[in-house]
């Protein structure tokens, strides 16, 4: 017997009291019958009007935008960017807030989650409940940091214009300019141009180098087109059979620098997108190690080698560092990014393959940067049984993060000191770098 369908609720309206920020770049509110509604372009203690977006009757929540505020919060602006707001470009959440509102609000989603899914306090945590703007983008309300090294243009399939897309949509925003782009892609002029039978265009500006790249991903059969930017670039394209990145014109990669030093990042490959962001962590993760002359280290999920390297200065010839990472081109890049140490490895394949079979039963240091996932619970308890002295767990999401501090605890571990960075401005994305070590040590 068919189930009977749903009345979808997409385009109803509630007036309703706005609870506490959620993780997502929403708040909550509930309607007068009690229905959970997760709402976009609003603040904690606002009234407004919400128009539904997503969802049905008997579902466990609702989706829906902020269309009228009816009491606004003192932390509300005026959004500077033109393309935000209901029913607009989704690439920013906050931009209706003040910059210092942003911060607090990704500081009560990350309080939340270590509360929630670990057990811990901010005290517990060793945080002092602050996040940290990048060097340079504490700014007046109202202006906003162009901190986007690397941009995905969507290009709307009609007018072959580039533009973003809307929030959780297939559908894109024509842009003339985006706020948050950095100064190296903004200058390329890729949304004054048009681009017949592309699907998106990936553009990238080095930190610490002049090298700009794009990467053009066709719509099935279509040509690339023949396009002059106003910067010189490098061209890459995304292979309709094999999905792979190829080289059309120039350099298959980009040179960043950081903690003095240059590295390759080929076709793409992650880099961090906050011209701060790398130069940051670094200094946030070897002031949490401490490494020592003649450490051994691992560097798990190591991209192209930033922290290996980084520890690898700092152990000398008499140290040791393996590096995994599950990308063939960022390890090829890592391997030549590290061809200067002797005692620095890669090895690629996914952590919880690779790290088993290495046969290493003990280690000093350990720095981890999964991807958003988290790492999990297998891997976290093969890294608590191999008695390192400090472990470095670097995170872009706070319920990962969160999750996977628990899983720590339960090993033996505690949360030594937690560091919170608004390497993401306008959106609700943050990133922090927890130490731990022995719990015994603590005791």
């Amino acid at each position: 017997m068919q189930a009977e369908p749903k009345n979808s609720l997409v385009g109803e309206e509630y007036e309703v009291e706005v609870g506490p920020v959620a993780h997502g770049g929403h708040c909550i509110a509930r309607t007068s019958e009690g229905q959970v509604l997760f709402v976009r372009h609003t603040l904690p203690g606002e009234r407004v009007v919400a128009r539904v977006t997503e969802g049905e009757e008997g579902a466990r929540f609702l989706r829906a935008d902020a269309v009228e505020i009816l009491q606004a919060s003192k932390d509300r602006i005026e959004a500077p960017c033109p393309y935000a707001g209901p029913g607009r470009c989704g690439g920013c959440d906050w931009q209706h807030a003040k910059p210092g509102a942003q911060r607090r609000l990704k500081g009560e989603v990350l309080t939340e989650q270590l509360k929630h899914l670990a057990g811990l306090t901010p005290e517990e945590a060793g945080w002092d409940g602050t996040v940290m703007p990048a060097e340079g983008d504490k700014l007046p309300a109202g202006e906003v940091p162009a901190w986007r090294t690397r941009v995905q243009y969507a290009v709307d399939a009609e007018t072959g214009k580039a533009g973003l897309r809307r929030h959780r949509s297939h559908e894109v925003e024509p842009i003339e300019h985006c706020m948050i782009a950095a100064e190296g892609v903004s200058e390329l002029g890729i949304e004054k141009r048009e681009w017949p039978g592309m699907a998106s265009i990936d553009a990238i500006a080095a930190t610490g180098s002049q090298d700009r790249q794009v990467i053009l991903t066709p719509r099935p059969g279509a040509r690339l087109p023949i396009v002059e930017l106003d910067r010189p670039v490098s061209v890459m394209r995304v292979g309709e059979k094999d999905g792979g990145v190829h080289r059309v014109h120039g350099r298959p990669f980009v040179r960043e620098r950081a903690d003095g030093r240059t590295h390759r990042v080929g076709n793409g490959g992650f880099w961090q997108v906050h011209p701060k962001a790398a130069e940051t962590l670094v200094l946030a993760v070897m002031q949490g190690l401490l490494p020592r002359k003649g450490d051994t280290a691992l560097d798990l999920y190591c991209g192209v080698g930033l922290f290996a390297g980084a520890i690898a200065d700092r152990v000398g010839e008499q140290g040791a560092v393996l590096g995994i990472e599950s990308g063939k081109r960022a390890v090829e890049d890592a391997r030549h990014n590290l061809a200067e140490f002797d005692r620095v490895r890669i090895e690629q394949g996914k952590v919880e393959s690779v790290l088993p079979r290495t046969g290493i039963t003990d280690v000093d240091l350990i720095v981890l940067d999964p991807p958003r996932a988290g790492a999990g619970k297998q891997t976290v308890n093969h890294l608590t049984g191999l008695g390192a002295r400090r472990i470095a767990y670097v995170a872009c999401d706070p319920a990962a993060l969160a999750r996977d501090l628990g899983y720590f605890r339960e090993g033996g571990y505690r949360v030594r000191m937690l560091r919170a960075f608004d390497l993401f401005p306008m959106t609700h994305h943050l990133e922090c770098v927890a130490i731990l070590e022995p719990s015994s040590k603590g005791a």
